[in-house]
């Protein structure tokens, strides 16, 4: 009896070693998606290279280099990064054969040439969104790869560039083939649940928000998290099916409407906690909210939507309403429209009908920042190439190849230091692995099949790494440069020196890429707190003079320059939330500020009004809370025995106007200390 109770205890003590083990493997095996995507990459880098071999194209090892680099698990995002990949090769290819042409004798002129051309690729490159940014960034150091390839023998500089881009058209018809004819997993078909997650996730938040009132900026901010990461996806579809075009307009539609809801329902809160006695009206809308929060039927909305545009326009009509009242009222309808487009964006990523409308999602992108990327490249490919040069090593261009690539590469990530570690850790793998495939397996074989089958396990573990967010980096590195190193030809070559001198010079490239980020320029989460703020206020002062821009266009920018400023917080609690407190704030005015311009614009050929719109647009440039809300009222009073178009427009620059005074009201002392307006 006595063993019964030690044994029990026994197997509690070995039941949560047993869990951590099954965790463990839960984390690290490889599913069999990941399986799957790792095979197709092996025959897809199979299958290029042996092509390029039946086609003797020069340096065959880079259309397996191609497939890696266009190695993505899902069909649209390969296809996306292919046609940039395309475009990026041919301009960069273009511009390597005008600087060979004019400074081909000139060595100096043209590593200058060429650092002042991949600086400025890594500038555009700063402004443009996902696989676009990887283009502007691929046309910079393609110029390294031919040119600078070619140095030594400025002659063979055209001859570079067609077998450039040849590899580069096999690689991307190669891996478009395989992707099909394995039926690599639609992006469409991966962001589809997302968008209804998110979906379920924002009517969520309006449903706490109507029960309990505003949820503060943290709660704001962690919704917007989840849906911003989506947009990539969303720019993805179109090149995956005949309708992708509609598919991708229906995600940007449904991603810009959830916004929308996220605003319109907090704003819907506030006003309403500022009302004493709620009208029948109000209630009526928040009803009507709420039922939209919990089962949106599309039908319904329809109605809903017609129903809160009677309850507005009654509220103009009368002209005595309070102002609170009227914002209610419109963020009501705000929220109804947005949900409207919302849903209708979801089934068009399900079906691929046309949307109603195909909203556009910039990115925020700072000036100094995109200037400081730039200069960090150019200057570290610089003071590489410099150093280099006066070593006198005798295989430094294919080194500077490797600094200009990293180095771009490294421009466009998020976090460059966590990219730079990466790349140390993969180039010295990568260098590992090709090291004993070509002296240790091959070993002087020169079968095909036996390269294929010493290159698959290394294939594989990069894929397998590039899954995992956290290991993405060196996986990426893995696949991409193991090919490289190892140098596939026809006849194998097994030259030891050349081989350990270019693996030295490819780490050695890694840790110059690691030293560069960290020292020349490098930008803090403080700086680029500091550089968002700045940006902020700037358009904010455009906002409120009317050149805000149109008004989903602005919500969506805003919720890009959110969710990056959310990323560089820092500090404690209490500081983060400040922060986030006041970057909600800017973004609330500069939304209403821009929304305001343009429904006053609207309404200037209206004679009744034109007393009030010149004082709400002084108002507004002046930051003036109290003659904001005098500026409502006129207009309210003014537009109630107009037609009921008229109302309504007049009903949504009312709420901007007011929405706009409740912000400057809450927030004088910080605005203040921007210097945009008296305040």
């Amino acid at each position: 009896m006595a063993e019964a109770p030690a044994a029990s205890a026994a197997d509690r003590r070995a039941a949560p070693f047993v869990d951590r083990v099954v965790a463990f493997l839960d984390a690290w095996v490889p599913k069999p998606a990941a399986w799957a995507f790792a095979l197709r990459i092996w025959i897809a880098m199979m299958l290029a290279l042996a092509a390029a071999f039946w086609l003797q194209l020069d340096s065959a090892s880079s259309a397996a280099t191609c497939v890696a680099i266009l190695a993505q698990p899902k069909r649209g995002q390969a296809i996306s990064k292919a046609v940039y990949r395309l475009l990026g090769t041919l301009i960069g290819a273009v511009v390597a054969l005008v600087f060979m042409a004019l400074f081909g004798q000139d060595r100096v002129l043209l590593l200058l040439s060429f650092t002042v051309w991949l600086g400025l690729c890594v500038f555009v490159a700063q402004f443009l969104q996902d696989t676009r940014a990887y283009g502007a960034m691929l046309s910079g150091y393609t110029v390294a790869i031919i040119a600078l390839g070619q140095i030594d023998e400025p002659q063979g500089t055209f001859d570079a560039a067609v077998s450039r881009v040849a590899v580069i058209v096999l690689g991307i018809v190669v891996i478009t083939f395989i992707n099909d004819a394995l039926a690599s997993p639609s992006t469409w078909r991966a962001l589809l649940p997302q968008l209804r997650e998110a979906w379920d996730e924002t009517r969520g938040y309006a449903r706490e928000t109507l029960a309990v009132g505003d949820l503060g900026a943290t709660r704001t901010a962690a919704l917007i998290r989840a849906i911003a990461p989506m947009r990539a996806d969303a720019s993805a579809i179109a090149g995956e099916l005949d309708d992708g075009r509609y598919r991708a307009a229906g995600a940007r539609s449904c991603i810009a409407a959830l916004y929308v809801m996220a605003a319109a329902i907090r704003s819907l809160g506030a006003a309403a906690a500022g009302l004493r006695n709620p009208s029948p009206a109000v209630a009526e809308a928040m009803a009507i909210c709420r039922r939209v929060a919990d089962a949106p039927d599309p039908d319904a909305l329809d109605r809903d939507d017609e129903r809160l545009r009677d309850l507005i326009d009654t509220a103009i009509r009368d002209g005595t309403r309070p102002l609170d009242e009227v914002v209610v009222l419109q963020r009501a309808l705000d929220f109804v429209c947005a949900a409207t487009f919302a849903q209708d964006g979801i089934r068009a990523v399900a079906d691929g009908h046309r949307p109603l409308r195909d909203a556009q999602l910039p990115t925020h992108r700072d000036f100094p920042v995109a200037v400081r990327g730039a200069l960090r490249v150019a200057l570290s490919f610089a003071v590489t190439a410099a150093t280099f040069v006066a070593l006198g090593l005798p295989q430094a261009s294919f080194a500077l190849v490797q600094v200009a690539a990293t180095a771009a590469l490294s421009s466009v990530t998020p976090d460059p230091k966590k990219f730079a570690n990466g790349v140390v850790i993969g180039m010295t793998l990568a260098a590992t692995f090709a090291g004993i495939a070509r002296f240790a397996l091959l070993n002087g074989v020169q079968g095909f099949p036996m390269l294929a089958m010493v290159m698959a396990p290394v294939i594989f573990f990069g894929c397998f790494l590039s899954l995992k967010p956290k290991t993405f980096g060196i996986g990426f590195i893995v696949i991409v440069f193991f090919p490289v190193l190892l140098g596939p030809s026809n006849p194998q070559s097994y030259d030891a020196l050349t081989f350990l001198l270019n693996a030295f010079l490819v780490v050695v490239a890694a840790v110059i890429l690691s030293i560069v980020v960290r020292l020349i320029l490098p930008i803090t989460p403080a700086q680029q707190r500091v550089f968002a703020l700045d940006s902020a206020r700037r358009a904010l002062a455009d906002a409120l003079v009317g050149q805000g821009g149109d008004a989903t266009t602005r919500t969506s920018l805003n919720a890009d320059r959110l969710f990056q400023f959310a990323n560089y917080s820092s500090g404690s609690g209490a500081v983060r939330r400040a922060n986030l407190h006041h970057a909600f704030a800017l973004a609330r005015l500069e939304a209403a500020a821009a929304r305001a311009h343009a429904e006053l614009r609207r309404l200037w050929s209206i004679g009744a009004l034109r007393g009030a719109i010149p004082r709400a647009r002084d108002a507004l440039a002046a930051g003036d809370d109290r003659g904001l809300e005098t500026a409502a009222r006129e207009l309210i009073r003014a537009a109630s025995g107009q037609d009921r178009a008229v109302r309504l427009t007049t009903a949504r620059a009312a709420s901007d106007l007011v929405t706009a005074s409740r912000t400057i009201t809450r927030h004088r002392r910080f605005l203040h200390r921007l210097d945009v307006a008296l305040f």
